[in-house]
């Protein structure tokens, strides 16, 4: 009582005076406390929401425009893969190569280099030599130019190249596969913010769309090497081309442009990006930070980045070659700046808005908030009046009409009562106090007994409940299972053999129906033990145990699980025999599965030592143990640690068990003395059943053997 006075003194002396001490100024710090802190609050929230939302919208925008950039990066790449297997394959390529008729080749090769937009076809020898190409002059002999292709080697070892792929390539090699290609290849690289220190100043290397195809003769021997291949550096109608399908004519709002480009490692080898007017950005290099999380660590980049001159939602992806390595990026975007402006203004509108809302409020909360505290000051003031000796006073009319006017009557009826109602309630308190003090002695007598019985009934009561629940919805399940059985039946009798395709889907459902059986079963069996029960019979323990090893062999086979006996009982145990083996397979089973990465499962019989004739088994793994939550809860029905299980079977192993005098408990390896992790579950038997005790599902009639 005094710590909780303390506590209120001490609330009452942070808050300032003029608030704990008037409900003018609490009314109207409750009216504008929400207008001033909350909504400025839910406006930031929002805020920043709708930023967060705004910025993910954009780069869902990018990163689709680059799976679009992609697909068709991806589609030209097979297509020069197969436009070159296609020539290489081609009757008009054979007739001509068998005959020697170089100047029909060639003009085959230059028609097929303008058909499929490649920049270079050439055909080899197998020893590297040059054949002819559509980029030779007419009357070219055959070996004047020695070029050793790549992939020659490759193919004279049986390895056919058929589909094209990405490759970096040297100045020289490209001038050796095209030399009319050369003013294509010297990139000057041109200064750029941002990007990482270099010391080169001229970009000589060249990215290449190759593909190298063998061209056979009739009896499938590799003649020749046909290589044909798109070069990418100042590739310009290639990236126009990918850029108008990736952002058409008005795909853009608010004046946007998207932008497209291809890199040689870190520069820019084609792109549609301006340095000026009509200047492409063609030698300026990516930031140092998309360098490194594309090239470097192989990521994909979503994110505004600064592109040359200005800032531009952006997507970068790695382009890797035949091997695998990173030699390029592929980069789309489109410039943010009239997206941020746009998004600013939403932002500016929500936050007008809210100004006004906030205005409005608070002008309506503060005439509300009057109409209440100033029926409440003289209500307030009239009562002090009282306090002071003065009976007579009272409120009088006010003008609120709402339920503080009503209170401001009754308080004055209250008033003209209060006087003559003093002293009966005196009265009546003195009565009262007797009649406590007499109830509570009667009360104390009986307390004890009445709790007693009060737990007595509400344990009977669940038990009840429990028993009934579980063979209703046993009851109310098998009438689904046999309709879904049965149809099952029909199908298979209906389609006959056309039920071959669906044959395995059929066998999944007749295993899903025998596991639904299972379970009501399990739950009949614990609702109405005595419809279930077996005859009791003098039981080997021993052998049970060897007995049920064998049932559960298909489990051991997968795991790597050693098996320890220790077979000591002599006496007999007086239980159903195929009770007691579900028990113990049960428990087996759950050993098994708490160790997965292997382990020793022990087997143990004894005869009971505690005075009792009986016997005693115990069967322990080497996994994790029991925690306490679980031993708390590990025989309550429905609870199990597993994903695929129901949670019956300890629970109806503990009914099994007690039907005949038995128990079982389950205990941590260490907490028996043992040094070895684990869980032992112990199964307590009697050689002559006794009576049934009063059990979860009601009394249980004893049976002989």
């Amino acid at each position: 009582m005094i710590h909780g006075r303390a506590a209120r003194v001490s609330l009452s002396a942070l808050a300032p005076r003029w608030l704990t001490h008037s409900i003018r100024n609490k009314l109207l710090a409750m009216a504008l406390l929400p207008l001033l802190v909350v909504l400025p609050l839910l406006v930031g929230a929002l805020l920043i929401w709708g930023n967060a939302a705004y910025d993910r919208l954009l780069i869902t925008k990018v990163r689709s425009d680059l799976a679009v950039a992609r697909g068709y990066f991806e589609q030209v790449l097979t297509e020069v893969g197969s436009g070159t297997h296609a020539v290489a394959a081609s009757h008009a390529l054979f007739v001509p190569l068998q005959r020697g008729d170089l100047a029909a080749v060639q003009a085959l090769l230059a028609h097929e280099s303008r058909r499929l937009n490649f920049d270079f076809i050439n055909l080899y020898r197998l020893d590297g030599r040059l054949i002819t190409s559509d980029w030779l002059p007419a009357g070219t002999p055959a070996g004047a130019v020695h070029t050793p292709p790549q992939g020659a080697a490759a193919i004279q070892a049986g390895i056919s190249t058929d589909e094209a792929s990405l490759t970096r390539l040297d100045a020289a090699e490209v001038l050796s596969l095209a030399p009319q290609l050369a003013p294509r290849i010297h990139i000057p690289l041109v200064d750029t913010r941002g990007a990482a220190p270099t010391t080169r100043t001229v970009e000589d290397r060249a990215l290449v769309m190759l593909a190298t195809t063998p061209v056979r003769s009739a009896d499938g021997s590799i003649v020749a090497l046909l290589r044909g291949g798109v070069l990418l550096n100042q590739n310009l109608p290639f990236i126009d081309h990918i850029n108008r399908i990736v952002y058409p004519d008005g795909s853009l709002p608010f004046g946007s442009h998207g932008t497209a480009t291809l890199f040689l490692d870190d520069v820019r080898i084609t792109t549609n990006v301006r340095l000026f007017q009509d200047q492409r950005a063609i030698g300026t290099r990516v930031s140092q930070a998309v360098r490194k999380a594309v090239l470097g660590e192989g990521e994909t980049w979503l994110d505004r980045a600064f592109v040359v001159n200005d800032w531009y939602v952006s997507a970068y992806e790695p382009l890797l070659d035949g091997a695998g390595e990173r030699v390029g990026m592929l980069y789309v975007g489109y410039l943010e700046q009239p997206f941020r402006y746009v998004k600013y203004g939403m932002l500016a509108f929500i936050i007008g808005i809210f100004l006004v809302v906030m205005v409005l409020a608070a002008l309506f909360s503060l005439r509300w908030a009057r109409s209440i505290f100033r029926p409440l000051e003289q209500m307030n003031q009239t009562m002090q009046r009282v306090e002071e000796g003065d009976t007579g006073a009272r409120v009088g009319p006010v003008a609120a009409r709402d339920e503080i006017g009503a209170l401001a009557g009754h308080l004055d009826e209250l008033l003209d009562v209060i006087d003559e109602k003093t002293r009966a309630l005196q009265r009546w308190a003195e009565e009262l106090d007797a009649k406590v003090i007499e109830r509570t002695r009667e009360l104390a007598q009986s307390n004890a007994s009445l709790q007693q019985a009060q737990a007595q009934l509400v344990k009977s009561e669940k038990l009840a409940a429990i028993g009934q629940l579980t063979a209703s919805v046993a009851h109310e399940i098998n009438n689904p299972i046999a309709v879904i059985q049965g149809n099952l039946d029909l199908m298979r009798e209906t389609l006959g053999a056309q039920a071959a395709p669906v044959r395995a889907e059929l066998q999944l459902l007749d295993q899903q129906v025998e596991r639904m059986r299972l379970i009501v079963t399990q739950l009949l069996q614990y609702a109405r033990p005595t419809e279930y029960a077996g005859y009791v019979e003098a039981v080997d323990v021993n052998q049970v145990l060897e007995n049920s090893l064998v049932l559960v062999a298909h489990l051991l086979a997968r795991t790597r699980i050693e098996v320890e006996r220790d077979l000591q009982a002599t006496l007999r145990a007086g239980i159903n025999r195929q009770e007691l083996q579900q028990v113990v397979i049960n428990l087996m089973i759950n050993a098994i599965q708490a160790m997965p990465e292997g382990g020793r499962l022990r087997l143990r019989t004894r005869d009971r030592g505690d005075g009792r004739s009986g016997v005693l088994l115990e069967i322990s793994d080497s996994g994790p143990g029991l925690t306490e939550r679980v031993k708390e809860r590990l025989f309550r029905p429905f609870f199990t640690t597993k994903n695929d299980g129901n949670g019956l079977g300890l629970w109806i192993s503990v009914g099994l068990v007690e039907r005949y005098g038995g128990s079982i408990e389950g205990r941590n390896r260490r907490e028996l003395g043992e040094t070895t992790d684990g869980a032992t579950f112990r199964v307590w038997l009697l050689t002559e059943p006794q009576a049934p005790q009063e059990g979860p599902s009601g009394p249980m009639e004893a049976r002989r053997a």
